[in-house]
């Protein structure tokens, strides 16, 4: 299945805590979109990694995704090697996607940081006809996404360009509040983490508002990339 669109996280979460409404806004514009998870998040301090496989599953028909994976890399412990790059290589491989979304490049979980530049220099390799892989025994065609784009995480990072989600917020909540043991709850026993807080749920919602204020509509997320972002021309900026 080719994709248009494939966003990488490091946990189940990461990508509709990041751009879950942009996801949503494009899947309604007739976008193929996929979500490839690196970890379990079996380091999570609530939940379990069988209990995150079923909410990443719920998430995932809300957004209405059309495909989603786990590489299953160790939570806390994968690095940016061969090994691993070439299990992200085969993904990018395998659906061939424009675009690519990833975890923030500076962030205050280390995997969120080691998953950003993992995922980034295996879209590079993927382009190189050299590096040979094989999905399912098959050989793979070399492909290289047409973009790479880092979604906003933890970090207040000043994003180089912003997607207006007016209208997807809604959808955007209901996917992030699927994973409901990793955020608020006022009856949970469990230990509290920086995001199980009601200021982290709301900063979800808040920080999506000021972002479209900034811009003039009522939501929006943002995005930093690695190279210059262009436009068609003039009258495409809003």
């Amino acid at each position: 299945m080719k994709l248009d669109i494939l966003a990488f996280g490091a946990h189940p979460d990461d990508v509709e805590l990041g751009c879950g409404a942009t996801i949503a806004k494009e899947i309604s514009l007739g976008k193929k979109v996929g979500i490839i998870d690196l970890t379990r998040g079996e380091l999570g301090t609530r939940g379990s990694a069988d209990l995150r496989d079923k909410e990443a599953t719920k998430a995932a028909k809300i957004l209405g995704v059309s495909v989603r994976e786990n590489l299953r890399f160790k939570d806390g412990f994968f690095v940016n090697d061969e090994k691993h790059q070439i299990e992200v290589i085969k993904m990018i491989r395998k659906y061939q996607p424009k675009i690519v979304l990833c975890n923030a490049i500076s962030d205050r979980h280390i995997d969120h940081s080691k998953g950003s530049s993992l995922v980034s220099n295996a879209c590079f390799l993927s382009g190189l006809q050299k590096i040979e892989t094989k999905v399912e025994g098959n050989f793979q065609e070399k492909w290289r996404p047409e973009n790479v784009y880092h979604y906003i995480q933890w970090k207040n990072i000043e994003p180089d360009f912003v997607v207006n989600v007016t209208g997807f917020i809604d959808k955007k909540t209901n996917a992030v509040l699927a994973y409901s043991s990793q955020f608020f709850d006022p009856n949970s026993k469990e230990a509290e983490t920086p995001i199980t807080s009601k200021n982290f749920i709301d900063s979800v919602n808040y920080r999506a508002r000021d972002l479209g204020r900034i811009i003039g509509v009522e939501y929006a997320e943002g995005f930093t990339s690695e190279r210059y972002v262009s436009v068609e021309n003039l009258g495409k900026l809003i």
